[in-house]
């Protein structure tokens, strides 16, 4: 490629919220960065829908404000890959354009096929005996086909974001081995898809509307497309390389590319991803998903649907009244200095459903032990201990059988505050690791980038060269020790309430 020598790399997250690009060098450095919101729809009640062509219109945004910034000849940029959220499934039609919104990763409505398909107990859930997710692809094809058959019947191909963002971007057509053996039941080293698990479940034939070319992670899929690169403000031969699910892209940016160590991303949702080189499965807990990131090794995954955009819910509605524009900082501050336990509240942060380790999308949210004492500072105090208390469940269930983490690599939203920071360490009571870079999904994308253009041989030898750690959050083993006589109470108001939030679901 023409140049002056420089090389830079370009990784596109498709995110929650919005499209962020970002820049970075061989070393890791990262020089620009810019991001473009688009928006969530909430049709009904656990229903979360966008519109694909907003994605590529915020990608468009965000590469370009990037380039800009950073000062970036367009010839110096050598590469770009798009990771996108987890199970948004986009319908296409034979003309590879949507036939409906896509249905956003924190979607719930396929909780009744996801059970349904737990119920089979067939071979191809061994990575998720606990049960299947709603969230998951499989289940929404199958709430589809089953609620709109009138729709389904106009989809020739079934994508994730990540899928759509690599065809906008080179105008072919492909699909991505990570997400689709960490959510569509796909195991390579067990015969592929399990056609027989989706003749059973009602889905026959559905493989015939899956791409054909399957590209695992960092691989290079081609040249931009012309109008891409119009759109992008890019070259034609700016390499366009295959990517995947956004949290395990995180895992490369933080990398956590060899087994012992565990990635912990922070932002609408929370993931803990240990990487091992051991098969086995826990109950509660998804995986272990085999050669999705890093040939050889496994990844097991313990997620919460609701963390950050419970805060997000709280900032927006809550802490913004008052009148003043720093009412929500006000009260976070104020929610720090309120003793651990929040004088006796106790919340549930189960606000789209379970993930881990109950697998559970009929439970709900919940906050009690309200009295007249308490102020919304309280308030907000409990529904953050709740986030760091989904986490510790989901720690304590990998360790009652086995998987024992001994520290995390955070990233995300959770560490621009250093009081979630040091809770989440207290809580679980280990030390927590901070990398340089704290946007992990999109510098693991323009690292996944650098490997695709041929700069380095592998991900873990991309990951060890550039990124960096900035520093390390002790755990405070005294809070510790408190806050596992509270976390008691968040597992008992679980047990207690279950029962009424699944009768309230029946309705």
């Amino acid at each position: 490629m023409a140049g002056n020598g420089k090389a830079y790399f370009i990784g596109l997250d498709g995110g929650t919220g919005g499209a962020r690009a970002i820049i970075t060098n061989t070393q890791g450095d990262v020089v620009a960065m810019a991001t473009h919101d688009y928006a969530t729809h909430f049709p009904r009640p656990g229903w979360a829908e966008q519109t694909p062509e907003d994605w590529w219109r915020a990608s468009m945004l965000a590469v370009r404000h990037a380039v800009r910034d950073g000062g970036i000849s367009p010839s110096d940029i050598h590469a770009i890959s798009a990771d996108g959220t987890s199970s948004t499934l986009v319908a296409l039609d034979e003309n590879l354009e949507p036939v409906m919104p896509a249905i956003l990763w924190m979607d719930n409505r396929a909780a009744a096929q996801a059970r349904r398909m737990t119920a089979t107990g067939d071979a191809a859930l061994r990575r998720s005996r606990g049960g299947v997710s709603s969230e998951w692809m499989i289940p929404k094809i199958l709430w589809l086909k089953e609620s709109r058959p009138d729709l389904f019947d106009k989809v020739r191909w079934f994508v994730e974001m990540t899928d759509y963002l690599a065809l906008r971007l080179t105008g072919r057509l492909t699909l991505g081995l990570n997400h689709i053996t960490n959510r569509w039941f796909y195991d390579g080293r067990r015969g592929g898809w399990p056609t027989g698990f989706f003749d059973k479940i009602g889905l026959a034939g559905i493989v015939e509307r899956f791409p054909d070319e399957i590209l695992p992670l960092g691989a290079p899929i081609g040249r931009l497309s012309s109008e891409a690169a119009d759109a992008l403000g890019l070259l034609r031969d700016t390499m366009v390389v295959a990517n995947g699910t956004d949290a395990y892209v995180a895992m490369v940016g933080l990398n956590v590319c060899e087994a012992g160590r565990t990635a912990f991303i922070t932002g609408s949702s929370h993931l803990v991803l240990p990487m091992t080189d051991r098969d086995i499965e826990v109950p509660g807990i998804f995986g272990p998903h085999p050669d999705c990131v890093i040939p050889g090794l496994y990844v097991m995954e313990g997620g919460q649907v609701s963390s950050g955009s419970i805060v997000r819910w709280w900032h927006d509605h809550i802490g913004k009244l008052g009148g003043g524009p720093d009412t929500y900082a006000l009260m976070l501050a104020e929610a720090e200095n309120i003793a651990i336990g929040a004088d006796g509240l106790v919340a549930l942060d189960f606000w789209q459903g379970n993930r881990n380790p109950y697998i559970d999308y009929d439970l709900q949210g919940a906050l009690w032990g309200l009295t007249l004492k308490h102020t919304p500072a309280h308030m907000l105090r409990a529904f953050i201990e709740s986030i760091a208390f989904g986490t510790e469940n989901i720690l304590r269930t990998l360790k009652d059988n086995q998987v024992d983490i001994s520290t995390f690599v955070m990233c995300g939203g959770a560490t621009r505050t250093p009081f979630f920071v040091q809770m989440h360490a207290d809580v679980a009571g280990i030390p927590i690791m901070i990398p340089e870079v704290l946007d992990a999904t999109a510098f693991g994308s323009a690292i996944t980038a650098a490997v695709g253009a041929g700069f380095f041989g592998s991900l873990p030898e991309a990951s060890r060269h550039m990124v960096r750690q900035k520093s390390v959050v002790e755990p405070n083993m005294q809070a510790h020790a408190a806050y596992g006589e509270v976390f008691e109470f968040y597992r008992d108001t679980h047990d207690a309430l279950q029962p009424l939030m699944h009768r309230r679901a029946r309705r």
